[in-house]
């Protein structure tokens, strides 16, 4: 099964968090799609799923601007060291937002929702974890 978008009881699960404890940070696994799937007379050019993904970063930066939220780091899987291969990600993404508060406001903006269709058309599976602070602190050497 793929998933691009929250089902209905993840979304209400996230509005159910206390919006305020700050920071978070959602963790993008990403897989793209061979060639983007716009909805027919989308008006957006044909391209690869990953060209449509850029298009959504380039247009996603000013939202992200505006919430104080920022990527922390982005890398390219390489090994499946502990846990099944049968999923192949091709970009991992984690971005910091300064409370869960931003990262709602971001998504339930409707401008928001009009470049979100990029995202939509450029994966053909992801999943998006939300983090925050640790309950206990890991030991350092």
């Amino acid at each position: 099964m793929f998933h691009i978008e929250p089902a209905p009881e993840q979304f209400r699960a996230l509005m159910a968090m206390d919006a305020t404890l700050g920071p978070v940070e959602m963790i993008n696994l990403l897989r793209y799609r061979e060639h983007a799937a716009y909805a027919e007379g989308s008006g957006h050019a044909p391209c690869a799923g990953r060209e449509a993904y850029l298009r959504y970063g380039l247009a996603v930066q000013a939202f992200l601007d505006r919430a104080g939220a920022r990527i922390v780091w982005h890398g390219t899987p390489r090994l499946m060291f502990i846990g099944p291969d049968d999923k192949a990600w091709d970009d991992v993404l984690i971005v910091r937002y300064p409370d869960l508060a931003a990262f709602i406001a971001m998504i339930t903006d409707p401008a928001y929702l009009e470049i979100a269709v990029h995202r939509s058309a450029a994966l053909l599976d992801s999943r998006l974890i939300v983090t925050g602070p640790a309950n206990t602190a890991l030991a350092t050497g």
